[in-house]
């Protein structure tokens, strides 16, 4: 690398970082232009110099909390095989990250798709997401005929829909357990579901 591309992705990353603290503690509420480019310390002029606008940013910053969520989801998971006991698991991580960080929460499912990103990429890759994480355990499901592939793409569905549901409730505190309580219903729901 030259030193300008040196330069650039400095540049790119003090802004990113700026855009991540704010979706993290204040939501994207107030992604703006001139915040972004206040908490980086350089002139919201600079910002264009590198990204076409704010909304780029935060897809980038979908990306990165994604592949944070998936690190974290495969250390809580690792040393399992794939299958259905590693599937509880995955989903019971993912519960829990977004209960630790519900300002992401927010911005992957609360906020309006039109205020996230005008690139189509931004909402496919967070409704993706997901069953993503849960590819292989589903395939190996099939594989050992655990589940036929319909079956398995309903139930997958029904899962991602009962676990951002439940996650709403608990997060906005209409759910009024206590966490080991909405974990132990969490548990008993999936286990419920995928006893098939």
């Amino acid at each position: 690398m030259n030193n300008k591309q040196i330069q650039e992705q400095r540049m790119r990353t003090y802004f990113l970082q700026a855009t991540r603290e704010i979706l993290r503690s204040e939501g994207l509420k107030n992604i703006s232009v001139r915040n972004v480019a206040d908490r980086a310390g350089y002139s919201y002029a600079t910002l264009y110099n590198y990204f076409k606008d704010v909304k780029d940013l935060v897809f980038e910053c979908v990306l990165d909390f994604q592949q944070e969520c998936r690190e974290f989801i495969s250390d809580e998971v690792k040393n399992m095989k794939p299958g259905r006991e590693r599937l509880v698991q995955i989903n019971r991580a993912y519960f829990k990250y977004f209960v630790q960080y519900p300002g992401i929460f927010e911005l992957f499912y609360i906020e309006k798709t039109t205020d996230l990103a005008h690139r189509q990429p931004t909402i496919e890759k967070i409704d993706t997401f997901l069953p993503s994480l849960m590819e292989e355990d589903w395939e190996v499901m099939i594989q050992e005929k655990v589940i036929e592939p319909e079956g398995a793409a309903l139930l997958q569905e029904q899962i991602r829909f009962f676990i951002v549901g439940v996650l709403i409730s608990y997060i906005n505190r209409r759910y009024v357990a206590d966490y080991p309580e909405v974990m132990a219903m969490v548990d008993q729901h999936l286990n419920y579901m995928l006893n098939m």
